[in-house]
């Protein structure tokens, strides 16, 4: 992977990949802002602000023009936002990078934030809220944040509450930008068949005359949890949906990719454990996995799934069985070997498109302020040992740390308790 980088004099940082294989060229726009640091009254600003940034500029006044600029000549042109980052990206053919560019820009500094158009975006967010509450699978993963973190930013949904949505004005959306969206939290990548000065002088024409800002400002989040924790909400689904959760740790932390490799041998495919036990052996659950996140200071790991409520009981115990055996029993040596191939492989068959290679480059810049190759990080797991993995899950798992979410017919409060001893 030819890699080249450039800080500007503000602090902004342009990382750049070129593909000489591609036709294509994609570019994400990352602020180190998030979710995580907004104030609690303001909670979902951060994902307000990225769809409102698509609803007007002064030289393009309506989202259509927006969009039809780039998809006129095949782009696709989106935006997502974490609890630490928010980005803005764009795919296009690559003869038209510049055009792709100049959008982003525009849609970043000069958007007018019309209120007729935040109205209707409120209401859009409101439906997306309801969605996410009407579907128990997609909110089982808020109820187990919020009980893993109890209260604290990083627990919070991204998208915030309709109360915050409903009460958020203009001027917060502005202020929030205003204060965070600086040089030095922006990282700006690219990738496919482009040239690398042109993007540093499209940066520099478009962003290079703002002032640098303040650093991120990060409420500190610590494990103080000393005792398990369990939420049942009851409705009357067909399925019910569980969630262990339990704090984990950093991607800062030198011992990640030993995290990443517990979550690939309970859940990185059909030969995982998780699969294998609870799908294909005792056939109680369709959909089961396991996700762990790094965040910059703490992280969370969670394990997932929808199962018969007559079976519930039987899965929860089966589920946990499994992260005990993380724990007591040294992974062996060939399935340690077959999960380190599976994530390199899928390290290397995910970075053949240029957009995912523009998220390579400019997630590791903007976590870890250096970019390591593909090369570099299957050399990393390729040193996790057996014994290294049973070292972290037996500080991870522990009875004390983890936290049961239930979504299905179930009244009683406090009958999965015992699960959890």
């Amino acid at each position: 992977m030819n890699i080249e980088r450039t800080i500007l004099a503000n602090g902004v940082r342009v990382v750049t990949s070129r593909m000489d294989h591609v036709r294509s060229a994609s570019l994400i726009i990352t602020f180190s802002t998030g979710a995580r640091h907004e104030p609690d009254e303001h909670a979902g600003v951060s994902h307000f602000l990225e769809h409102m940034v698509f609803k007007g500029t002064s030289d393009r006044p309506d989202p259509i023009t927006i969009t039809r600029e780039i998809e006129e000549v095949g782009g696709i042109l989106n935006a997502g936002t974490s609890r630490e980052n928010t980005n803005y990206w764009v795919k296009v053919p690559a003869l038209h990078l510049e055009k792709a560019f100049n959008v982003l820009a525009d849609m970043l500094l000069n958007s007018t934030f019309r209120q007729e158009e935040m109205e209707k975006e409120r209401w859009v967010i409101f439906e997306e809220i309801h969605g996410i509450h009407d579907t128990p699978d997609d909110y089982i993963h808020d109820v187990i944040d919020d009980l893993v973190w109890d209260g604290n930013a990083v627990g919070r949904p991204i998208i915030g509450t309709e109360d915050t949505i409903g009460k958020m004005t203009r001027d917060d959306i502005i202020s929030y930008m205003n204060a965070n969206y600086h040089p030095n939290r922006l990282v700006i990548s690219a990738a496919g068949d482009i040239d690398h000065d042109q993007v540093v002088r499209m940066t520099e024409k478009t962003f290079g005359h703002m002032p640098a800002g303040k650093p991120a400002v990060l409420e500190p989040c610590f494990v103080t949890q000393t005792a398990p924790k369990l939420k049942v909400m009851e409705r009357q689904t067909e399925e019910a949906h569980i969630c262990l959760g339990l704090p984990a740790i950093s991607y800062l932390d030198k011992r990640r990719q030993v995290q990443d490799s517990i979550d690939a041998v309970l859940s990185s495919g059909m030969s995982s454990r998780l699969f294998e036990e609870i799908r294909e052996r005792r056939g109680l659950a369709y959909a089961v996995f396991s996700y762990f996140r790094g965040y910059q200071d703490i992280g969370q790991g969670v394990v997932y799934a929808g199962t018969d409520p007559e079976k519930v009981d039987e899965t929860i115990t089966a589920v946990i069985r499994e992260l005990w055996k993380l724990r007591d029993d040294p992974v062996p040596a060939e399935e340690l070997t077959r999960t380190k191939e599976l994530r390199k492989g899928r390290i290397s068959m995910g970075l053949e498109d240029s957009r995912a290679v523009a998220g390579w480059i400019g997630s590791q810049e903007l976590h870890f302020a250096e970019i390591l190759t593909p090369e570099q990080v299957m050399e990393e797991i390729d040193e996790v040992t057996s014994e290294e993995i049973q070292e972290l899950a037996g500080e991870l798992l522990q009875p004390e740390r983890m936290s049961l979410a239930v979504i299905g017919p179930f009244p009683d409060q406090d009958r999965f308790r015992h699960l959890l001893g």
